[in-house]
């Protein structure tokens, strides 16, 4: 192994605090081989692209060892690279290429579950006294033969599978094919925990943990309760959903969590300036549990839930309300805000389905997120203002879409080909015959090279905007003070030392004035939006932006 023994000197241990993370899903990013499948050979070929972008980390989607049923969230090996992504040796030259280049690496560990391949669940399904046999969640049946209980799976029906060698049901959250690992277990804790040293000892800076709430269950398997229907929430899984029916109480969200995520930030501690953020799923009590999960420096780093991915439009209002809601929950906390992700609509889609002019409404939401109060995670693409994909039911290939079709189309439309040339095959993602998503025409017309260079594209936006943002660090680790929404006028400041900076936002089709604060402000430029002060008024035009430093 080519491991990076930690360095000593001098670190930044709190450059995560305000960081811009850019997302990475492998499969969908840059094919080195022509095999039709993105590689790790073609993230380290792109990262000048993260680099121009000015994006401070990059977080890995799941490039471990697996059947990829669920494409890489089902791991077969924690400690090696799945031949479809390459090999070890190739992550090692990404990492070294990447920290060349200022830039950070994060990858993502998936605890709850394991795929049903791997060598631990082989030997634990094999009987009831091997060595591994209380490794994953098994349970006897009801004298009826039924599930031990109601636990739903979020992939659709019961979240027991029956497994007929060791005559007892298995727990899963997700696919069949994902059993859920027993963190009860002691041993099972020490075997993720060599994991992430094993990666720590190859040089990451840090980690996204998959599905954090989901790592423990109630020993004493008891039933969730049942949601009112005004209660249910579809942010985590869709409307269709039945696993929106329950409160779900028992099957995650365990307190027992609280002490293995000290274990886990002991580990990081070996290490000089490694950071962690936690995706919280869960649709009643999401910011709650990121408080908990990230009060006082024990615990996880910063979190984010779904307030911000979930189909309710952007608003004003909704800024304040989540900001303020996350503020009551999280005292203690750090956010870290993405508006999309590889799980969910495009946003831009998502929000913008009536809006005409859709590079304008997306740079006006990049401006609205990068200067939130929190770290940042761009999805790859969104530079792009890449619109949601329509996949035909035929080329479908995620499991989720495939079993809620119409009424869900699953994740596949956020997860097609990253878009570089327009005028090379497949758009420069890969020189094979049929990529493993079909590459929609719109996003052709919207890839790199189309772009690059071009003043009002949404790609110079983003490229302007994180440099304005470096340019002034209040937005990175500065206080936020939101002011009253003033019709479609979201107004906010961001504090450190002696810098304010004023922020406001016509979050709207039609040029609009809204009051300015009292106080001598003084307009900042560089960040490419066009507003013009009128005495004590400023005039935004459509998805607009106004900054202004406080003299």
């Amino acid at each position: 192994m080519n491991a990076v023994s930690p360095t000593v000197g001098a670190v930044d241990k709190d450059w995560w605090r305000g960081a811009v993370i850019y997302q990475i899903y492998p499969r969908s990013y840059q094919d080195s081989n022509g095999d039709g499948i993105g590689d790790l050979k073609g993230i380290t070929a792109r990262l000048p692209h993260i680099a121009e972008l000015g994006a401070d980390a990059i977080w890995i989607s799941p490039f471990f060892t697996s059947p990829m049923k669920d494409f890489g969230y089902d791991v077969s090996d924690y400690c090696d690279v799945d031949p479809m992504f390459g090999a070890l040796s190739d992550f090692d030259m990404l990492i070294a290429e990447a920290h060349r280049l200022g830039i950070k690496i994060m990858i993502d560990l998936v605890m709850s579950h394991t795929s049903d391949q791997h060598p631990w669940f082989v030997e634990s399904r094999s009987s009831h006294n091997n060595a591994k046999a209380d490794w994953y969640v098994w349970a006897d049946c009801k004298p009826d033969g039924t599930p031990p209980n109601n636990w739903l799976s979020i992939f659709g029906g019961s979240g027991w599978h029956w497994d007929a060698t060791r005559m007892q049901y298995y727990l899963h959250n997700f696919l069949t094919s994902q059993p859920d690992l027993n963190l009860h277990n002691p041993e099972v804790q020490d075997a993720l925990l060599d994991s992430v040293r094993f990666w720590l000892q190859r040089g990451v800076d840090g980690f996204r943990l998959d599905t954090i709430n989901f790592y423990f269950h109630d020993k004493q398997l008891r039933d969730n309760p049942a949601l009112a229907p005004e209660r249910r929430n579809a942010s985590t899984a869709p409307a269709v959903n039945p696993y929106n029916f329950q409160e779900h109480i028992y099957d995650k969200n365990r307190p027992e969590n609280i002490a293995f995520l000290k274990r886990f930030r002991a580990v990081l501690e070996e290490f000089p300036a490694i950071a962690a953020v936690g995706e919280v799923g869960d649709s009643q009590r999401g910011l709650e549990i990121v408080g908990e999960y990230t009060s006082g420096d024990d615990k996880m780093h910063m979190c984010y839930a779904f307030e911000f991915l979930a189909p309710e439009p952007l608003t004003p209002q909704r800024v304040v309300d989540v900001d303020r809601e996350f503020s009551e929950a999280a005292p203690e906390g750090w956010a870290c805000w993405a508006f999309s992700n590889h799980d969910v609509v495009r946003h831009v889609s998502r929000w913008g389905q009536d809006v005409v002019d859709r590079d304008a409404f997306a740079k006006l939401l990049s401006a609205i997120l990068m200067t939130q109060r929190g770290s940042v995670c761009i999805y790859q693409g969104e530079e792009l203002g890449l619109t949601e994909a329509e996949i035909a039911f035929e080329d479908l290939q995620d499991p989720y879409g495939i079993q809620f079709w119409p009424e869900f189309k699953g994740r596949d439309g956020c997860r097609t080909p990253m878009v570089w040339d327009s005028r090379a095959v497949d758009a420069g993602f890969s020189t094979a015959e049929k990529p493993w998503l079909p590459i929609p025409v719109e996003h052709v017309l919207k890839a790199v090279d189309t772009q690059h260079g071009k003043d009002a594209s949404v790609l110079e936006h983003y490229r302007r905007f994180l440099a304005f943002r470096r340019a002034h660090p209040a937005f990175a680790k500065g206080t936020i003070a939101f002011m009253p929404v003033q019709g479609h006028v979201l107004s906010y400041t961001r504090t450190l030392g002696n810098e304010t900076v004023l922020c406001m936002f016509n979050m709207s089709a039609e040029e609009t004035s809204a009051d300015i604060p009292d106080g001598d402000w003084s307009a900042l430029s560089g960040h490419g939006f066009t507003a013009k002060q009128e005495n004590n008024k400023i005039k935004l035009p459509a998805w607009s932006a106004y900054f202004a430093r406080h003299a």
